[in-house]
This record gives structure tokens, sequence and C-alpha cells, in this order.
């Protein structure tokens, strides 16, 4: 045992004192395009319509058209969000109207290539409700399609758009941080409102539906990093009555890099969302007790900067996606959420999910299919 003082500091790094400055203006604002404004259908009206709809509302977009196999679905958010729009219960009336430039396809997985793969071939640009695909060779098959036709071809992953994601994916693509050296997702919420409900069925409901998200944001907190392998493990809490597991944990090894991912959907009291990346230049760290209340703080040798940021996930985000789209469109590029990106997103997630099946490591892009 060392005789050292205990006034010594030995055995403990220095914790160096920041001074406030004032947080730099990035661009974090969900994009919207300068003139286009094509006419615009939704396909598919359940429950996360609304959200879709509420933002194209306040965008002022031109929704025309509603469509749900169920069409009485259909007459309801028309009649709420759109009343000028047409209804319909057949998909294929609404891909045979020319005046329809861009289809938001937001129907269950296993329905949505068939619907997608229609869109395209009656030369409709496609947003895409998340996840994109549930097998990768299926979700290629509809990118080169979008390209043969010249079509662009975008997923709706808003969390991409959520105020604080947004700033911090800014701030790493600015290098106001350096070399992205790892990025740590630690989350405790209350995710039991999903008893007695479809959700509820899904065995990996944390680390698939609500991980999806968390996957697609760790590409974009470090871009130019190959991922190399993924492992990850679930476990169900011992009080818990639910089916799926609630506890999750996973770690991606990128080149030079990690993220690691812990979730605990069984928190009632206490909850709390955090995020902290960490650069060779600095630390961005966003904390809060829901998705929607986030502080963000930025770390350099300039000092602590707190932005003031607008909106919230579920507003911005499905602005963001549906705009980004929509710009992409108008300026004839490549979306930043394309569906070509999103593959990548998803090859995290389904090697994941093989991981924690399986109990051993899996590698990004061998895992074709999402498991269950």
């Amino acid at each position: 045992m060392s005789d050292a003082p205990t006034n010594s500091g030995y055995g403990l790094a220095s914790v160096e004192t920041t001074q406030a400055a004032a947080a730099p203006d990035l661009p974090y604002l969900p994009p919207r395009p300068w003139a286009y404004r094509p006419k615009i259908a939704l396909i598919g009206c359940g429950g996360i319509a609304e959200y879709h709809l509420r933002a194209y509302r306040a965008m002022g977009l031109d929704v025309v058209a509603l469509c749900d196999r169920d069409s009485t679905r259909a007459d309801k958010r028309r009649a709420e969000f759109f009343p000028a729009a047409a209804a319909s219960g057949d998909y294929r009336e609404i891909l045979g109207r020319d005046d329809i430039a861009v289809v938001d396809v937001a129907t269950h997985p296993t329905e949505r290539v068939a619907i997608i793969e229609a869109a395209l071939r009656a030369g409709k640009h496609v947003l895409s409700q998340k996840p994109f695909v549930l097998d990768l060779d299926a979700g290629e098959r509809l990118v080169a399609l979008a390209a043969e036709r010249g079509l662009k071809l975008a997923v709706n992953q808003n969390g991409r758009w959520a105020p604080h994601f947004a700033y911090m994916a800014a701030a790493v693509r600015a290098g106001l941080i350096g070399e992205v050296a790892s990025v740590d997702f630690t989350l405790q919420w209350d995710h039991t409102w999903t008893a007695g409900t479809p959700f509820e069925e899904i065995h990996h409901l944390v680390l698939f539906d609500f991980g999806i998200h968390w996957f697609d944001i760790a590409t974009r907190f470090t871009p130019g990093l190959r991922p190399t392998q993924v492992s990850a493990s679930v476990a169900r809490v011992s009080f818990q009555k639910m089916k799926p597991p609630m506890l999750a944990r996973v770690t991606i090894e990128l080149t030079g890099a990690q993220v690691r991912m812990a979730f605990n959907g069984h928190v009632k009291h206490g909850q709390e969302d955090r995020t902290t990346i960490c650069g060779s230049a600095g630390t961005l760290r966003s904390f809060g007790p829901s998705l929607s209340e986030q502080t963000v703080e930025l770390h350099t040798a300039a000092g602590r900067m707190v932005p003031r940021l607008e909106g919230t996930w579920f507003t911005s985000g499905f602005q963001g996606a549906m705009g980004e789209l929509l710009c992409a469109i108008e300026e004839n590029r490549e979306p930043a959420n394309s569906a070509r990106d999103n593959l990548g997103s998803l090859a995290l997630c389904f090697a994941a999910l093989a991981a924690a099946d399986r109990g051993e490591a899996a590698i990004p892009g061998s895992v074709r299919t999402a498991p269950h």
C-alpha cells in the first residue's frame, strides 16, 4: 500500500474548471424546400399517421390523398387533418394518380416492400416508415430500383431531427470535438405502456422497435468509422410481467472507437435519457428526463457551451424526415436519410439482435434478416 498523503491527489486525474462560453450556431432545425411543393399521398393511416399528418399540416404541405386498407381510418384522418384530400382503401388507386409526386408509406413492415416497389414503378418519390425493411437484400433491391428510375427513396428515421440529436450530429460534422472516440447512450424509461398491445408480441421490443433509432443515430455520430462487430444481450427484469425482455445492452466496435448502449425500459420513477460523445478535442453531452426534454452541453478548450434549442422529437422529427426528402428532390441530390444510408443502420441493428440471440458477437452486414 502506498504511503502517499491523502491530499496528494495520487491516482486521481485532474479535473479542469471550464468557463461558460457562447454556443455555436449550428444547422440542426428541420430542412424545408425553397419552392418545391408537390402533391403528397399518405398510405397507412394507423396510430403513427397522426404525427406525420400533424407535422405536414404545420409545414403547409399539400397532402391530397390518404389511404388505408381500412377506409374508415383514411376517412377519419382526412377529416381531422386534410379535409380537401381524397380518401381511399386501395393504394393502387393512389399510385395511379399522375398528379401525386411523393408517397409516404406508413404501413407495417411486412406490407411495405410491395407498396414501395409499386410506388417506385409508378414514378413516385417515396418516404418509408422505419424500419425500412426486415431483409437487407430486399432493401438493396429497392435502393437499386429507385436509382434505376431516377427517384428518391428516404426513410422516416425521425430521431435524426430530435433537436438534441440534430445539434450533436451537426457539432460532430463541424469537427468541434475532433475525432470521435466513444459514444454512450444510457436510457432508463417506462416502456410498459406496450403491455396488452401488439407491441408486446415483439421479442426484441427494446432493441428493435425502440432501439432502431439509436442504431441509426450511432451512424450519425460516427461518420467515416467502419463498424467491425456488434455484441449484445437482453434480460428480463426480475419483477416484470411483460413478455419481451426490458433490459438490453449493446457494444459496437468501430475502427478506433466504440458505441455503447444500455437500456432499461421498466423504470417508473427517476427516468433519464443521457447521451455522451467523447472526442479528441471535446465532449458533447445531452441529458434529461425524456426524449423531448433534453439539455445539451458542448465542452471544449473554449469552455462549456449550452445551446438553446427549439422543437421536440415528435414535432421536428417528422418535419425533418419529409423536409429532407423534399429538399433532396428539389436540389437533385441524395437525401441524408436515404434508404441506401439506412441500410447501414439496419445492418447494425440486425447484428445486435443476432448477437443477443446467439450469445456471441456478430459482424454488421452478415446478418441479412431481422431475427424474430
